[in-house]
This record gives C-alpha cells, sequence and structure tokens, in this order.
C-alpha cells in the first residue's frame, strides 16, 4: 500500500522584484556566504541535468544529493526531484515559486513534497529540522534580496 505524500510548505514575502528574488536564488556561487540551508549547487542547471546539491538542515547530519532539474523558469520557478539510494525509498520534489506581487513585492513559497516508504520515518526530521531550514533560508534570502534592491 501506498503512503500518502508528505508536503512542507514555508512562504514569505519580499520587499524586491522577482527579477531581483531571482538573481540571488539562482546565484549558486554566493550560497555558502548567505544560504544556511541550502550549501552549494552545482552543475548546469537546466531542464533534464543533474546537479549536486549539499544542503545542512539546523540539527541534522548534512547531506548531498544529485537531484534532476524539471523546471527552471526565470523569475517563476525553480524546482528538482532527488531520491535517496534508490527511487521509491524517499524521494523530494523541492520547489521554489516566485509570485510578483504587484506592488513591489515578491512571495517565495519553498516546499518539498515527499514520497517512498521511508517517509513515515523521516516526518519528524522533516517536521522539524527541514522546515527550520527552510525558514532559515527563506530570511536570508529576504534580507540579502532587500539589501540589494
Amino acid at each position: 500500500m501506498a503512503k500518502q505524500p508528505k508536503e512542507i510548505v514555508t512562504n514569505i514575502i519580499i520587499k524586491a522584484l522577482p527579477s531581483k528574488v531571482w538573481q540571488v536564488l539562482t546565484d549558486f556561487e554566493q550560497y555558502p556566504n548567505w544560504n544556511p540551508f541550502i550549501k552549494s549547487v552545482t552543475g548546469e542547471v537546466k531542464v533534464g541535468n543533474t546537479i549536486v546539491v549539499r544542503i545542512e538542515p539546523p540539527g541534522a547530519q548534512g547531506m548531498t544529493f544529485k537531484p534532476t532539474v524539471l523546471a527552471f523558469n526565470p523569475n517563476k520557478e525553480f524546482r528538482w526531484k532527488g531520491k535517496l539510494l534508490v527511487k521509491g525509498l524517499f524521494d523530494g520534489e523541492h520547489i521554489f515559486e516566485l509570485t510578483d506581487n504587484g506592488n513591489g513585492t515578491t512571495t517565495l513559497v519553498q516546499r518539498e513534497v515527499f514520497t517512498g516508504i521511508l517517509v513515515p520515518l523521516f516526518a519528524k526530521m522533516l517536521d522539524n529540522n527541514t522546515i527550520a531550514g527552510f525558514k532559515l533560508m527563506n530570511d536570508a534570502l529576504k534580507v540579502r534580496a532587500e539589501s540589494a534592491s
């Protein structure tokens, strides 16, 4: 019997246009300087490519994985899907969505949909450490995008 997917969602309003937020979000070389959650993204980021991502959730073991880029739409959406060891054990589709609020602000939604037989095993870590990591990254991205505007 397949388990229901688990989704975690965070969002933040940033006082900057989507183009500025996108510029900060996709300047992967700068991640080590400001991003407390996703420490690195390497490889050619384009749809269909495999990239290398290093995450370090607060209070949890960091991990490096090799997701496939599913969407890379400038100023709108960046999405990848990764897996732990083999597909179906613990898969995660990570999504960044930018919405232009029409008033000089952007809503950033950072979410992830987890599927696989091991999801229940990691549920507590996802609810605590991973959500905390998303929020820390959102806050740091807001500060960086607003200070650069």
